[in-house]
């Protein structure tokens, strides 16, 4: 599967956007999704993972609340809708595959398919 993540921008604190990730190639139900972020000097961390089916979603302490994961199979398409932004989920953000499995992978070193990264600036 090939995935690209688009809907990066600035915005101030307080707004909103919203990131989208297309996959092309394979069957998108067979993988489970996962948005990560990296700001500049450090690692790349997880923000939110969705399963196959939609039916199960985990988000990191920090997106609890304010962003929400979610995936439409028919259109291969998965989603980030972050909200209430704060200047420190500024970073680049990026889509991932991993094929789908009991449960959620968590570990960047488990997604095997990564889009190409999107910038989400957030001002104070």
């Amino acid at each position: 599967v090939q995935l690209q993540a688009s809907g990066g921008g600035l915005v101030q604190a307080g707004g909103s956007l919203r990131l989208s990730c297309a996959a092309s190639g394979r069957t998108f139900s067979n993988y489970d999704m996962g948005w990560f972020r990296q700001a500049p000097g450090k690692e790349r961390d997880i923000v939110a993972a969705i399963y196959w089916n939609g039916l199960s979603t985990y988000y990191t302490d920090s997106a609890k609340g304010r962003f929400t994961i979610s995936r439409d199979n028919a259109k291969n398409l998965v989603y980030l809708q972050m909200n209430s932004l704060k200047p420190e989920d500024t970073a680049v953000y990026y889509c991932a595959a991993v094929p789908r499995s009991r449960d959620l992978r968590l570990d960047s070193s488990a997604y095997d398919t990564w889009g190409q990264g999107t910038q989400v600036t957030v001002s104070s």
